[in-house]
């Protein structure tokens, strides 16, 4: 599993620690930036990672800023993802089992860093349960307007 990370300058520090996470845990990612605590643009750097993971060059993405809430609406206009702002080990666990969520945010300026922490390995760990839940999510993507 390869996984894609960026983030804004808000969330340049945490990505830096889940890159350390990453490499302990021996998963391959890619960082699309950026790559200071310099003002930039979040959409510049979610739109790099979540295409991506669009495109299948990335299994999963972690994108970090302030909230989380930014990285994600950018994400989630990206055909096949399926973005989740996680704040606590469970939600992060419920978008993996219900949601077959595949790019986790999270917002380094509200959630401490040892719960990150587990909510990034809950997310990288946890599998869709799929059954009931692969129904829901089929309906997520909308080839059309309704």
């Amino acid at each position: 599993m390869k996984i894609a990370l960026a983030s804004d300058h808000a969330g340049f520090e945490y990505k830096e620690k889940v890159k350390q996470l990453l490499s302990s845990l021996n998963i391959p990612f890619e960082d699309f930036g950026t790559n200071s605590t310099d003002s930039v643009d979040y959409p510049d750097y979610s739109h790099k990672a979540s295409q991506a993971v669009s495109n299948g060059y990335c299994e999963r993405g972690i994108l970090v800023c302030g909230a989380g809430i930014g990285m994600s609406i950018v994400a989630n206009k990206h055909k096949g993802v399926r973005a989740a702002v996680c704040e606590s080990v469970e939600s992060a666990k419920l978008a993996r089992q219900h949601n077959d969520a595949n790019v986790l945010c999270f917002g380094a300026r509200i959630t401490e860093w040892n719960v990150t922490e587990q909510i990034v390995k809950v997310f990288l760990e946890t599998e869709f349960e799929g059954g009931r839940h692969s129904r829901r999510v089929e309906k997520i993507h909308l080839l059309t307007s309704l």
